[in-house]
């Protein structure tokens, strides 16, 4: 399980970025911007899987699609910890907006995304969710953390 003392975030690069092959520019652009990847792998959602992970979501009119999405292809998932902290508010800022239209320049969605749906990647939106989505996909076997 997480130790709560450590700052991180989590992520996900999305099907259609795995798909197009950037997955690699995607990863050097979250190093370079001073994250560590402590944890990764690549793994194709099941719809069992992406349901139970986006449960918070059930009901809303987007949930079936966002499934059928996410189950399209492998996907890359992954712990990130900042240089110097606050992970979630630095990753969020290096994703941009959901919408890729409304992305500044520079950013993974600005750069990568195809749509509002199709935006390459996901980020925790807080360090709760960071925990929880993070216990999702890994044990703590398989984390690793600078301190």
């Amino acid at each position: 399980m997480y130790n709560s003392s450590h700052d991180f975030t989590f992520a996900i690069v999305k099907p259609n970025a795995v798909k197009a092959g950037n997955t690699g520019p995607i990863l050097a652009m979250i190093n370079k911007a001073g994250f560590e990847i402590t944890a990764m792998r690549m793994v194709k959602l099941t719809r069992a899987q992406a349901s139970s992970f986006y449960d918070i979501h059930r009901g809303e009119e987007f949930f079936i699609p966002l499934i059928d999405y996410m189950t399209s292809g492998p996907v890359v998932v992954m712990i990130l910890q900042h240089q110097t902290g606050n992970s979630v508010g630095r990753f969020r800022e290096l994703m941009g907006p959901t919408d890729p239209s409304e992305a500044p320049e520079g950013t993974i969605r600005k750069l990568f995304a195809e749509s509002p749906r199709m935006n390459a990647i996901h980020g925790a939106d807080s360090k709760m969710n960071a925990e929880k989505e993070s216990n999702f996909f890994f044990s703590g076997i398989e984390r690793f953390y600078s301190t």
